[in-house]
């Protein structure tokens, strides 16, 4: 009999995680979920903005888990020093602010994703994965209000950093579609899924998108997408 040896299966890289929360006993809660995941593994925890940018700095995190409600600064405001500390981190929000004006704010600074605490582990744990493959993350609880954290002048202005007006070039029926579940939150999987399409012919409709509007990033669609009512 002969023996054919099986290929040992690729090991994948693991994500490395940095918490930002003043509430220690939350950061460890935080900390024992993920060290349920072997790809997932904290490697820094800050109580406030000084500390999450020195650490930022040393550690390169993959995802920065950030709290909105910082001792003396808002997460938000504090976003752009850590993404000069860590320039290839994705911020993922974190927070009990149920607030459109702060998910807008959010998704102005530059981050990937936002959740409210309440969210379950399992929706959680998936928000980390596809923040770090940089895909926009919105908690369910949030979507809804996508729309109304932006007007459609201040999308246009702040989907390219207030300057200048976006490239409204024409869009298909169905890159509007992708367009507005985007700004829903969806991922490429959800959006194949709902639309029946594979999920390569949803990365070519986002990078289209892209192309046509002169855009970025999937957050800047969905801003776009809000501010345009496609989303409604």
């Amino acid at each position: 009999m002969i023996t054919i040896p099986m290929p040992n299966p690729p090991i994948l890289p693991e994500i490395r995680l940095l918490l930002v929360d003043d509430h220690a006993l939350f950061r460890r809660g935080l900390a024992a979920l993920f060290a349920e995941d072997p790809r997932l593994r904290v490697v820094g925890e800050a109580a406030d903005a000084g500390q999450a940018q020195r650490l930022a700095a040393q550690l390169a995190p993959d995802v920065v888990l950030l709290d909105n409600h910082l001792p003396g600064v808002r997460g938000v405001d504090a976003m752009e020093g850590l993404r000069q500390a860590a320039p290839g981190a994705r911020f993922l929000m974190l927070t009990v602010s149920e607030d459109a004006a702060d998910l807008g704010a959010a998704l102005r600074a530059g981050a990937s994703g936002y959740l409210l605490k309440t969210c379950e582990a399992s929706e959680l744990i998936a928000a980390v994965y596809r923040a770090q493959r940089g895909e926009l993350v919105i908690g369910a609880e949030m979507a809804p209000k996508v729309a109304q954290a932006f007007s459609a002048q201040d999308a246009l202005a702040s989907s390219q950093g207030g300057e200048g007006s976006v490239m409204a070039g024409p869009l298909s029926p169905r890159e509007r579609q992708i367009a507005a579940a985007i700004a829903r939150g969806a991922s490429n999987k959800q959006i194949a899924r709902e639309f029946d399409i594979a999920e390569t012919t949803v990365k070519v409709h986002v990078q289209s998108i892209l192309r046509k509007l002169d855009l970025s990033s999937r957050v800047q669609i969905a801003v776009y997408a809000s501010g345009h009512g496609l989303g409604a």
